[in-house]
């Protein structure tokens, strides 16, 4: 069980001018706080390279640990979440975002390797570090991208504490 803070940004241009019910958000946020995760803040922003720097930074600047991003992850022109996400990380850490990929076309959705999402650490307002993670817009994408993020956030939040392997 951790308190560490958690932000779960929706980034969608239908949800945020009210076309369409956020269903990815909610979604993770219920997951984590199945997982005792009690600190989860939500953002909506529209899609875009400049919202998802601003509302990454936001989240960071208040104190998350952990940042889950859902949605912008696609290959249309308005999927920008990496591009946006990029700007705010320090180092990526590709291996957790090849396992989220993996995770859904093991699962039979073969869409899932379209995902260009990323992982990665970024210092937060506290002087701390985080994990940030770019989740797809699905649900079902989310409940995996959440799966394989918590099933390895003990030994990730560690190491950015400074613990050794």
């Amino acid at each position: 069980m951790t308190s560490d803070r958690v932000a779960v940004i929706t980034v969608s241009d239908r949800c945020a001018r009210g076309e369409a019910e956020d269903q990815s958000g909610p979604t993770a946020v219920g997951l984590l706080r199945e997982a005792h995760h009690t600190d989860v803040v939500t953002h909506l922003v529209p899609d875009g390279v400049e919202q998802v720097r601003d509302v990454l930074r936001t989240a960071l600047g208040a104190g998350a640990r952990l940042v889950l991003t859902t949605g912008g992850t696609g290959i249309t022109p308005r999927d920008l979440t990496p591009e946006g996400t990029r700007l705010v990380l320090d180092y990526e850490i590709p291996g957790i975002a090849e396992a989220i990929r993996q995770r859904g076309t093991a699962a039979g959705v073969p869409t899932a390797a379209l995902s260009r999402g990323l992982a990665g650490v970024a210092h937060a307002g506290d002087g701390t570090r985080a994990l940030v993670v770019n989740l797809p817009g699905s649900s079902g994408g989310v409940r995996d991208g959440v799966d394989v993020v918590l099933a390895l956030w003990p030994h990730v939040l560690a190491q950015l504490d400074g613990a050794d392997h």
